[in-house]
């Protein structure tokens, strides 16, 4: 609260500053000269602007300003983080924020280095051309079969089916996340004991944690429960 208010104290305190400022400049003389002692006087206005900007950012960039205004917006965030975490090892094998599956650039990787080692073969002094042949037919094979590693047809059917079911555990998250009714209510002794967990829970910086890790709201609790459930089918998988 006190922040805020001291948030509006410089909004204005620098808007009429400006104001008086601008106010000045019509009415003074303006052939005094630089270094002028008459001129240095009455400039106060001018250091509460450059104060006041200095003030404004660190308490913007301290989140003091979005505490006093949105006291549970890091909590939320916490929340938006908590399913970024629970995505990494997904990140890590689809192309989620890439442009191809991980596998597909591991196999890109080895093909230029089977590449290398062939021009590397070809133009060795020191094997024979025999063994130059053998080496880069047995090269080209290596090449032929890294592809048949990921091919869909090896895969076994209890996998096949793991991973349609995870699809579409996914989906079914993906549909039901913007509905108001999810996350779904939780039963009275799980509602009762989230409650006090939030009631101990200290405020902003108050533990090593600087930000309480347990959703205080809604919006909290939504991106929490996907979360929970994202790690599940990570965990799974």
């Amino acid at each position: 609260m006190i922040t805020g208010i001291i948030t509006f104290l410089i909004i204005f305190a620098v808007i009429g500053s400006i104001l008086y400022g601008q106010k000045l400049i019509k009415t003074e003389k303006s052939d005094a000269v630089f270094g002028n002692p008459e001129r240095a006087k009455g400039g106060v206005h001018w250091v509460i602007v450059g104060t006041s900007f200095l003030l404004f950012s660190w308490l913007y960039y301290s989140w003091d300003i979005a505490k006093s205004f949105y006291p549970k917006s890091a909590n939320e965030l916490c929340q938006v983080a908590k399913v970024n975490e629970s995505l990494l090892s997904l990140k890590y094998l689809f192309p989620i924020e890439e442009r191809q599956h991980k596998s597909t650039a591991l196999i890109k990787r080895e093909n230029i280095n089977i590449s290398d080692k062939i021009v590397e073969i070809q133009s060795s002094p020191n094997l024979k051309d025999q063994d130059k042949k053998l080496f880069i037919s047995l090269l080209n094979k290596t090449r032929l079969t890294i592809p048949l590693l990921t091919s869909e047809k090896y895969i076994e059917t209890e996998t096949k089916n793991t991973i349609k079911e995870l699809t579409n555990r996914i989906k079914q998250l993906t549909e039901d996340f913007p509905k108001d009714s999810y996350p779904p209510p939780l039963s009275d002794e799980e509602e009762n004991k989230r409650i006090e967990a939030i009631k101990k829970q200290l405020g902003w910086g108050a533990t090593g944690m600087e930000v309480p890790p347990l959703p205080e709201t809604k919006t909290g609790l939504k991106f929490h429960t996907a979360a929970q459930e994202l790690n599940s089918i990570s965990d799974e998988f």
